[in-house]
């Protein structure tokens, strides 16, 4: 069998990167569909309800286009989406009236809690249980953006 080129194994790890993700997302929808929820809707409860004390119970919806893989305009529909249900309130930002704050309502936290196990365990099933290894991943209790990512 003939050696594998440097692009051809750096292709092969992209697909396999591509496979997981896709794989795990259908899982999580999978797991949250009869709540209501895809596993994006979750991805932005969980980053909101994990938000960090000093940012307090809101965020600005520009901090989060950096931390889902959705377009700004994609993030602005299942915010609305979201508000529309009444997970999640939205205001305009005081000092930037061009700014927009997202935060969580209760109902919106509760269901966070309810469907946090079953998001959870759709990751364990998976991406199995092997732990991150350290550096490869950005704690989720910022939302400001990181200083070393680049747009």
């Amino acid at each position: 069998m003939a050696a594998k080129t440097a692009g051809g194994q750096l292709e092969e790890r992209w697909r396999d990167i591509l496979s997981a993700h896709a794989r795990t997302m259908c899982e999580i929808d999978r797991a949250l569909h009869p709540h209501g929820l895809g596993a994006s809707d979750f991805e932005v409860l969980d980053l909101l309800a994990t938000a960090t004390p000093e940012e307090g119970e809101q965020c600005r919806v520009q901090n989060l286009v950096g931390r889902v893989h959705l377009s700004q305009s994609a993030l602005s529909r299942l915010i609305a989406r979201l508000e529309k249900d009444g997970l999640v309130t939205r205001s305009v930002c005081a000092e930037d009236r061009r700014g927009v704050w997202v935060a969580l309502t209760d109902k919106g936290r509760d269901l966070h809690a309810e469907v946090l196990p079953l998001q959870r365990a759709a990751l364990t099933r998976a991406l199995g249980e092997e732990p991150p290894r350290p550096g490869s991943h950005r704690s989720r209790s910022s939302l400001r953006p990181d200083p070393n990512d680049r747009p």
